[in-house]
């Protein structure tokens, strides 16, 4: 089995350690592919940034698509989701929407402890994406950038402890979504402090994938994740496009 793990930002060094986390949740026999987009943002903190990974993620799973058994998207925005779903009929897993779920089944009640305080409405807005609106007791923003969650590893664990502490405290977390692929790993340091399951979201996302690929499971393709129609794309390379497409010669 193969796995493709797209990290839709620029930052190497966190693609890297995506490969490896998601590498050591799931079976030896399965192949963890962990990629970055050529173009777009170092890091993923705003709308702009979460519009600007999407073509760059897109193009990744296009690429070798038919190769690859599924496929996780690596940024907890989960951006572009459904349009990751209509361009393959492979299961396409967001760590944002993993983390949640995962949560849900452990504690009645969970919360995200997160970036930067401007992704917090962004961070809602993928909680509500989810369904799970009514079981998140809150979003817990800390001072850490994107990037600072993996080469500030300490000071990193450290916010998110503070910030966890007060989810639980506060808004009566029963479990923390670690709201960031730089994250991954800080877990297991946290729940040495935490009375709560804390929830790397790459690893869940990486045990979902294998999962749903284990089942024989593909995206429904009768309405909603249908495949785009057939139409001109101006502008963008050829791997965007779909179905054969009769092009009008200008006059």
């Amino acid at each position: 089995m193969q796995i493709k793990a797209i990290n839709p930002n620029t930052t190497l060094e966190m693609t890297e350690n995506i490969g490896k986390v998601a590498d050591q949740y799931t079976d030896a026999s399965t192949d963890v592919v962990a990629v970055s987009p050529e173009n777009g943002p170092i890091s993923i903190e705003s709308y702009y940034d979460d519009y600007l990974a999407i073509p760059g993620l897109l193009k990744e799973i296009r690429t070798d698509e038919e190769e690859f058994d599924a496929f996780i998207n690596a940024c907890w925005g989960d951006p572009g989701i459904n349009a990751c779903r209509e361009v393959t009929d492979k299961p396409v897993v967001g760590i944002a929407e993993a983390s949640m779920y995962v949560a849900n089944m452990l504690g009645a009640t969970f919360s995200v402890a997160t970036v930067l305080p401007r992704v917090k409405d962004l961070v809602k807005e993928t909680v509500r994406t989810t369904g799970l609106e009514s079981q998140c007791a809150s979003v817990r923003c800390t001072d850490l950038s994107v990037v600072e969650t993996e080469t500030a590893r300490d000071a990193a664990c450290e916010a998110l402890l503070e910030a966890s502490h007060q989810a639980i405290e506060e808004d009566g977390a029963e479990v923390i979504c670690l709201g960031c692929a730089g994250m991954s790993k800080l877990d297991v340091e946290l729940e040495e402090e935490l009375p709560v399951p804390v929830i790397d979201s790459v690893a869940a996302a990486a045990v979902l994938a294998e999962g749903l690929a284990k089942l024989g499971k593909t995206t429904s393709k009768v309405m909603t994740y249908k495949s785009p129609e057939p139409k001109e794309i101006k502008g963008y390379p050829n791997i965007f496009q779909f179905g054969e497409v009769s092009v009008t010669p200008s006059d």
